[in-house]
């Protein structure tokens, strides 16, 4: 969903943002500590990993991290560093992070590390059924009746918001909270225009659209009667 990194290192902050954003996760970037810890303070309710490096200017990760546990005690914490005895371990991991990933790491580990956490954190299902629609978030498949439907990336990671709410209004502005980041442009039509595909990919003509529109407000996805 929306991942905070937390990296001075240019490099490899563009690295784990790229991989991350073809998987479909928003992803905000702070390259010191003191803006870090802002971010994160800032949208703790939004985040739903965050991936913080050890050795920043400004604030060390492991005082964000301290400061991050006074405020919030379950929000995923790895650190990224390349600090690498086992009393560095020990000393992130009491600090109150959840992982510790050491450089150089390759994506593959690293996505594997935050969907573990992901799903330790939400304690949820990764299917989901709606009417027709089945959607398997670890396979990254959806299917109508059986038969795959495509979906961009952002069109998945939208219908997967509205599925692990649905029967809850899912307002406007905590859809491009969730599924936007930071430097997003708040124009929040291009909502519409990603629930027309998924309708146009979804929805059986002459029947009701699984997404409804709820006025001045957002959209949710009805429980089944």
């Amino acid at each position: 969903m929306r991942i905070l990194i937390v990296e001075d290192e240019t490099s490899i902050a563009n690295f784990i943002r790229d991989g991350l954003a073809e998987e479909g996760f928003a992803v905000d970037i702070a390259d010191n500590g003191k803006k870090g810890l802002q971010l994160a303070l800032d949208n703790l309710a939004e985040y739903d990993v965050i991936l913080l490096d050890w050795m920043l200017p400004g604030l060390n990760g492991i005082e964000i991290c301290r400061s991050i546990r006074r405020e919030n005690e379950i929000i995923p914490i790895i650190f990224l560093t390349a600090k690498d005895t086992v009393d560095d371990a020990v000393f992130g991991l009491e600090a109150g992070a959840n992982d510790y990933i050491r450089k150089p790491f390759s994506f593959e580990e690293l996505l594997a590390r935050i969907r573990v956490l992901m799903r330790s954190h939400q304690q949820v299902s990764t299917e989901f059924e709606a009417g027709d629609i089945l959607m398997d978030v670890e396979r990254h498949i959806v299917s109508k009746e059986g038969k795959p439907v495509d979906l961009t990336q952002k069109e998945f990671a939208l219908l997967e918001y509205l599925l692990r709410n649905k029967g809850k209004v899912c307002r406007r502005t905590r859809i491009i909270e969730k599924i936007w980041d930071i430097h997003f442009e708040h124009d929040s039509s291009v909502i519409d225009v990603y629930i027309n595909a998924l309708r146009r990919k979804l929805d059986t003509p002459g029947t009701p659209s699984l997404i409804t529109t709820v006025r001045g407000v957002g959209y949710k996805i009805e429980e089944a009667p």
